[in-house]
């Protein structure tokens, strides 16, 4: 059911209360958050970002702003009502109303990954483990009110896994070779950040290797940099600043470059009302999509090391706009359009990465909605999560005695 409009925050609640009973993921005052709290903050904040994008993804900001007689300020219904079933181009999917979309879907199924690998992933687990369940495992799919298998909802880049891995029996290290290049990759990246934390270089290069299965060239590139971007965001005393110096410090080509450009941009802007155009505008030399984001251009998605995809660069503008804040920054990814469902699951994931608490009545609907718990994900990956650090510290000794007896 769509909220009435009293039941959405509203304009003046886009800062985090210090009210801890409001908040998901946020620790007491004056605490640092604990590993399970921002592990628990990404994973929900990622999820209730997809969910309050994914209704007005793929429009403007002034189409927006006409269609809801102002900003969205929480949970929105469809962008074309109860005709959602056969409106183009959306049709048979009900976004909107709290429902998360493939960027969620594909969160969870790499968290299940890494609960059944128990260990550090690579390409090879993307097509032993991910392309399996893709094919196999019928679960709820919100925007399809119904039980399906995953790949009868993901975009076309995802389907490419199935078709390059499972079909074509490609090389995973390089089978992203000739995939669209997008954001595919990167959206569902923050489970990799995660279980690296604390550690964006570590987090970097995992995500790159199992990256490499699905994208290539700058859909692989930002994918690393944004689990680099969520690792940072572990780390003790970690800022949006530091977030976006540890991106900075392992970005290359043109996802480097707008990096920057965006980010710098962005630190003019307290508000993302302000903030909406002048990002659009900064990262619009690197973006290949071009003004229509629903009529991309003839250089769309196309493999470069001069571009970027616009998601991340945005993405990270929204968290040095916000200063970190959640609602602030989710809810400027939200009304910034376009891919808006990705820009906010990048934003939640990083704010709630830094401590940053996602609001409760957000994260209970989208919950409700979307038939899944928002929290068991959390909690395995957590679990998870330290077994890894274990594993690290066990190799991480034993290379060091071995060093130590060769003379190192």
């Amino acid at each position: 059911m769509t909220p009435t409009p009293d039941e959405t925050l509203t304009p003046d609640e886009t800062h985090v209360s210090d009210e801890r009973p409001t908040s998901v993921g946020q620790p007491a005052p004056g605490a640092t958050p604990t590993l399970g709290e921002r592990i628990t903050g990404a994973l929900v904040g990622a999820a209730v970002g997809d969910a309050l994008g994914g209704p007005v993804e793929g429009r403007s900001p002034e189409e927006i702003v006409e269609r809801h007689g102002g900003r969205v300020h929480g949970i929105v219904g469809p962008w074309h009502g109860d005709a959602w079933r056969t409106a183009r181009p959306i049709a048979p999917y009900h976004k909107g109303d709290g429902h998360v979309t493939d960027d969620t879907l594909m969160t969870h199924a790499l968290v299940r990954v890494y609960a059944a690998v128990r260990d550090h992933l690579d390409a090879y687990a993307i097509a032993d483990h991910l392309v399996p369940d893709l094919m196999a495992n019928p679960r709820w799919i919100p925007e399809l009110e119904a039980e399906a298998i995953p790949l009868q909802r993901v975009f076309l880049a995802e389907k490419w896994l199935v078709a390059r891995l499972h079909y074509g029996h490609a090389d995973p290290r390089e089978a992203g070779v000739g995939n669209i290049v997008n954001c595919g990759a990167t959206m569902y990246m923050a489970p990799v950040g995660l279980v690296n934390a604390a550690h964006p270089a570590g987090a970097y290069a995992e995500a790159l290797d199992i990256a490499g299965a699905h994208q290539s060239s700058y859909g692989r590139e930002a994918a690393g940099v944004f689990a680099a971007a969520v690792a940072a965001a572990c780390a003790p005393g970690a800022s949006p600043d530091s977030v976006v110096a540890a991106c900075l410090s392992l970005a290359k080509d043109g996802t480097r470059a707008a990096i920057e450009t965006v980010c710098e941009t962005a630190s003019r802007h307290s508000d993302f009302e302000s903030a909406l155009l002048p990002l659009r505008e900064a990262v619009a030399p690197y973006d290949t999509v071009g003004p229509d984001y629903r009529t991309p251009s003839l250089g769309a998605r196309r493999p470069s090391r001069l571009h970027t995809i616009e998601e991340l660069p945005v993405a990270l503008g929204m968290v040095v706009v916000a200063r970190g804040d959640y609602r602030h920054a989710v809810l400027g990814s939200v009304n910034y359009g376009r891919d808006c469902d990705s820009i906010a699951t990048m934003a939640g994931a990083i704010t709630g990465a830094l401590g940053s608490g996602v609001p409760s009545y957000w994260a209970k609907t989208v919950a409700e909605a979307s038939r899944l718990d928002l929290h068991a994900p959390a909690g395995t990956l957590t679990e998870v999560a330290r077994e890894i650090f274990a594993r690290d510290v066990h190799r991480r000794r034993a290379h060091e005695a071995a060093f130590a007896g060769i003379g190192g």
